[in-house]
């Protein structure tokens, strides 16, 4: 496979055991469609350039996504935008197990389609992008005490550019349980002190 990056390789190997063969599955397909793609990390997730951005995919704790970058912009976009994705940021619904993904016949035309788009220099009117509400989460008082308590973690906090901020403001507010959250806090201020951003283990 060429035009690999090792950063996707470390990505899957620690996704949960049930996305590995998905996501491996999507990159084998993409790499076949596409020879000339191009992988990189961007916003900690897998994503592959061709001409420019137009298809990446994630994994979660239960689930996996795969997104089209233009796909508001596809022959299919009723189908890859519909009411049945939300819940999900990817244009497939929520991918649990490989029977999830439509068959490779149709997911080739599709990535086909998205090359197409970018070969041709298509572009985004500011009608046409896809808008995606981002929940904004504001220091939970916990992590807040901690980092006070924590003058080096605090200090780097600080410095953080408002991504990466943001990056470990959504990771604790995401946390389900109050176990969950204080584990995440824990690990959080570690990785702070050290001038690490929350997707540090998926960056050069």
């Amino acid at each position: 496979m060429q035009n690999k990056d090792k950063r996707i390789d470390s990505y899957i190997a620690k996704s949960n055991d049930f996305a590995k063969p998905i996501l491996t599955h999507l990159r084998e397909l993409i790499h076949k469609t596409c020879p000339e793609v191009n992988e990189t990390i961007k916003w900690g997730m897998p994503s592959f350039e061709y001409k420019g951005p137009f298809i990446g995919f994630a994994a979660f704790k239960k689930h996996a996504v795969l997104g089209f970058w233009k796909s508001s912009l596809m022959k299919d976009h009723k189908i890859l935008m519909g009411e049945d994705k939300k819940g999900s940021m990817g244009n497939l619904g929520r991918l649990e197990t490989i029977e999830d993904l439509p068959k490779d016949t149709q997911l080739i035309k599709w990535i086909k389609e998205a090359m197409k788009l970018n070969e041709n220099g298509v572009k985004f009117n500011r009608s046409e992008k896809p808008k995606h509400t981002r929940k904004v989460y504001k220091l939970h008082p916990d992590f807040r005490n901690a980092l006070n308590k924590n003058k080096s973690a605090l200090k780097k906090y600080k410095a953080f550019p408002p991504s990466h901020k943001r990056e470990y403001l959504e990771w604790i507010g995401e946390a389900k349980t109050e176990e969950t959250r204080t584990r995440r806090i824990k690990t959080a201020i570690e990785w702070i002190k050290e001038g690490k951003s929350r997707n540090w283990k998926y960056k050069k």
